[in-house]
């Protein structure tokens, strides 16, 4: 009974953040839609090429400092509002500085670094986000630590319609006006997302949150926070500078592999604007399970609670396989239809069901990470994501010139399997945990077989009212698959005993 009572915070602010997440993900889609064919598959892989330097300022301003945070009010919740004032003082410091240089030094960074030249605009506007994720992090930060996750999820779900509705208003009123429409309107959409969401999570805090504490001493906190946050911060500044890397690499060596410009950076559009957020659309689930997992593995920790830690790892790996294992039906049965239907796209496709054998290993790298860093074993997570990237790399930069983009993707795999690999071996290490392969893996593998069987049985072409896209029977086909593989999963659950689970 106190376990179940303690795991409760875990289930719930998962399934809470899940729900924001799926919902903006949803959004996002239509979103991404909209994007492929305003400004079409270059002009996505344009305006994905600045976020190599948005996630390199971002880990600097504002994630370590957020993880930070999470971590000090989870193991001492006492001296919350101290901790967010010292981290916020820090983070927004950093985040001005950090706006300042990219409006100064945009064309350099795009023409030199980044090697596109058309970056240099979206990147002037990109700095006015800085300031606004540090407040967004910092005070989402705080709620985690809390477990309080309801104004974390509100305000993701905000960002993304506050995003969406200004690229569209934007769009139209350029239309209207017979005004190009340019990338630099998803990068204005961007901005107003983050700062939409910067001011509804502080303007919550401040009305909902009295200062009760001895706010004199606030910043005493200051120097622990960042001897904390510091290792992070290097730690993703590395990880980014070799993602950026990567990102800047792969339109290179497509040209070498003998692309044009314009080719090669279409090509990097329908991989990272078209095919990878459908990978990634499942992910919303175990992105809300790791961002929880970190301040409850923290807390299990601190109170020397190792069965509630083994109780987290159980049930994290449980869900990232099965929804891991689910995913790559849905992608190797779906993919082709799902990339011509949507984007109009047949690359895309392909891409998504290669794509597909990524999930189980994304989502139990996720979750496994994200305990690694909540037991404090930051240095550890850094090391594996640094080899897992290094062979990324080594993919793109030895093997697109053979072999095209597919090297990328094969990397892509490659990378995540060996990621996986390391996280549960080190947790294997550090918290003794009795897992079950059939549960994790049997099961779910099992279950997706009998579901795929039943599925077949079913007319191809599925009866849908006439005048809705293609698309509606391809989702109709989904779910029907869905549905049989959740009931043969409840099904199995049913008949385990109690010690089995």
């Amino acid at each position: 009974m106190p376990s179940s009572h303690k795991a409760h915070p875990l289930i719930t602010g998962t399934l809470l953040l899940t729900t924001a997440g799926l919902l903006a993900r949803i959004l996002g889609f239509f979103y991404r839609i909209f994007l492929s064919r305003t400004i079409g598959a270059e002009g996505l892989g344009i305006y994905q090429m600045i976020f190599p330097v948005y996630g390199i300022f971002f880990s600097l301003c504002a994630g370590s400092i957020q993880t930070a945070i999470s971590r000090f009010i989870a193991a001492d919740p006492d001296h919350a509002k101290r901790t967010l004032l010292s981290g916020f003082s820090i983070s927004f410091t950093l985040s001005l500085a950090a706006a300042l240089m990219i409006r100064h030094f945009s064309e350099p960074l795009a023409e030199h670094i980044l090697l596109e030249p058309r970056c240099a605009p979206l990147l002037s506007v990109m700095a006015f986000a800085i300031p606004c994720t540090s407040i967004h992090a910092c005070i989402c930060g705080y709620y985690y630590g809390k477990e309080k996750v309801s104004v974390p999820a509100a305000s993701q779900l905000l960002e993304q319609m506050i995003r969406i509705f200004t690229v569209f208003l934007l769009v139209s009123v350029c239309i209207e006006k017979q005004i190009p429409v340019t990338v630099s309107l998803a990068v204005f959409g961007l901005v107003a997302g983050e700062a939409g969401s910067a001011l509804f999570v502080l303007i919550f805090f401040l009305l909902f949150h009295e200062f009760h504490e001895n706010t004199g001493r606030s910043y005493s906190v200051g120097p622990a926070l960042l001897a904390l946050a510091a290792p992070l911060m290097a730690n993703r500044l590395v990880l980014n500078l070799l993602q950026s890397t990567e990102t800047i690499m792969i339109p290179e060596r497509l040209t070498v592999y003998g692309l044009t410009r314009s080719q090669a950076v279409r090509t990097y559009g329908t991989l990272t604007g078209m095919a990878m957020p459908f990978v990634l659309f499942p992910s919303a689930l175990v992105n809300s399970l790791a961002v929880v997992l970190l301040p409850v593995t923290a807390r299990h920790q601190s109170a020397g609670n190792d069965s509630g830690i083994a109780d987290g790892i159980s049930m994290s790996f449980r869900y990232s396989l099965y929804l891991g294992i689910f995913c790559i039906g849905i992608f190797t049965v779906f993919g082709e239809a799902l990339g011509l239907q949507i984007f109009k796209s047949q690359d895309a496709g392909s891409f998504i069901q290669i794509l597909a054998w990524l999930c189980p290993f994304l989502y139990l790298a996720t979750s496994s990470g994200s305990i690694l860093n909540g037991l404090g074993k930051t240095k550890l997570t850094f090391f594996h994501h640094l080899i897992s990237l290094l062979v990324r790399i080594a993919f793109v930069w030895f093997g697109i010139p053979e072999f095209g983009i597919r090297a990328c993707l094969w990397g892509m795999l490659a990378s995540e399997i060996f990621l996986a690999l390391l996280h549960v071996l080190a947790l294997r290490r550090i918290v003794p945990c009795d897992w079950n392969a059939w549960i994790l893996i049997g099961k779910p593998v099992f279950c997706l077989l009998c579901a795929l069987w039943i599925f077949r049985l079913f007319p191809e072409d599925l009866p849908i009212p006439a005048g809705l896209p293609d698309f509606f029977r391809t989702a109709a086909q989904i779910l029907l698959l869905s549905t049989m593989y959740l009931l043969f999963l409840l099904l199995f659950h049913r008949k385990q005993s109690p010690t089995a689970t």
